[in-house]
């Protein structure tokens, strides 16, 4: 295993920078958790990441010292997690005890501000889009990644089982989160207010909310205390808020479905279609996005991210995501 300086690491985490492979030190200790970072517990975690396991084993490619530090969306925990094991060889449970990533928005900037700027700093990130103001801060900084996308998710809408309410339009929706729809009566519901959970401005499922339902249309300000910062935070407050089922929130399919399932809370049907592995695969269910890889545009050919990168779009790539429960992109 590689051995990290304690302090070096202790630089690193002040900069909010994820260290995937600096977490594998001598120690062999599992990292502490974070809000943004570290896996959520998995119920039946190994039945769930091999439901669609190919029958051949990839073939590690790189050492375990050679996996480049990595950051990422925390719904793609388990992704790096797997990456990290079938290109390497290490043990599936080891490389989940091993990932962290910081949010959406700081994973990007992690790789494309400061990728260069130190020895050990990231070099590959797994992520959901990033929110435009990165963008725009990658785009003065001369647009440095190379990325592509390698993944299909969805943008999902969370309920309390109690709701009676099945299915909402793409308009309803919208309509919601506008504030001129108030009251579950009048999307065929019981008459109750309506409370409608965000997520902070940085975070990957509220940019891929901007992005694919309010596409620049109204939108009301969220207090705080209904625009959690972590993704599990969000969740929690829907099952719980005054033990009432007058709640809506959001998510990415992934994370609810594998990663972070409450008893209690149910999805949504959208224009009539249910999100699921299916219906994203084919994109019927109307809200779906790509996720991505990316490094520097300078990472070099034979580089360990270069390698990694280039084997995510091969047929053993392929088999990765899917062997994780994600949906591929072909």
């Amino acid at each position: 295993m590689r051995t990290v300086k304690i302090s070096r690491r202790a630089f690193l985490t002040g900069l909010g920078l994820a260290s995937t492979a600096a977490l594998l030190s001598a120690c062999n200790t599992v990292p502490a958790s974070s809000d943004s970072g570290a896996a959520p517990s998995q119920p039946d975690s190994e039945a769930s990441s091999s439901s669609a396991a190919s029958e051949m084993p990839a073939q590690p490619i790189l050492s375990v010292d050679e996996f480049p530090i990595t950051d990422g969306s925390t719904a793609c925990i388990p992704l790096i997690a797997q990456i990290m094991a079938d290109t390497t060889g290490l043990d599936l449970e080891t490389a989940r005890s091993a990932v962290t990533t910081n949010t959406t928005a700081q994973a990007w900037r992690n790789l494309g501000l400061y990728g260069n700027n130190y020895g050990d700093s990231v070099k590959l990130i797994i992520a959901y889009e990033a929110p435009e103001s990165v963008k725009e801060e990658l785009k003065a900084d001369g647009d440095p990644l190379e990325q592509k996308a390698i993944g299909r998710d969805a943008l999902v809408f969370i309920v309390n089982e109690d709701n009676p309410v099945q299915s909402l339009t793409l308009q309803q929706l919208k309509d919601i989160y506008a504030g001129t729809i108030t009251n579950w009566k009048d999307v065929g519901g019981k008459d109750q207010e309506i409370i409608a959970f965000q997520r902070r401005a940085d975070s990957g499922s509220q940019t891929l909310f901007q992005k694919l339902l309010i596409q620049g249309g109204p939108l009301m300000e969220a207090p705080t205390e209904l625009a959690p910062t972590a993704m599990g935070e969000l969740v929690d407050s829907i099952a719980e808020y005054n033990n009432s089922a007058n709640a809506i929130g959001f998510s990415v399919y992934y994370y609810i479905d594998q990663m972070y399932s409450k008893p209690g809370l149910r999805l949504l049907a959208v224009d009539g279609v249910t999100p699921s592995n299916e219906t994203i695969a084919d994109q019927s269910y109307p809200l779906c996005n790509e996720f991505y890889a990316a490094i520097l545009q300078d990472s070099a050919a034979d580089s360990p991210e270069r390698r990694i990168y280039e084997w995510l779009s091969t047929d053993a790539g392929r088999s990765c995501i899917e062997h994780s429960g994600y949906v591929a992109v072909q």
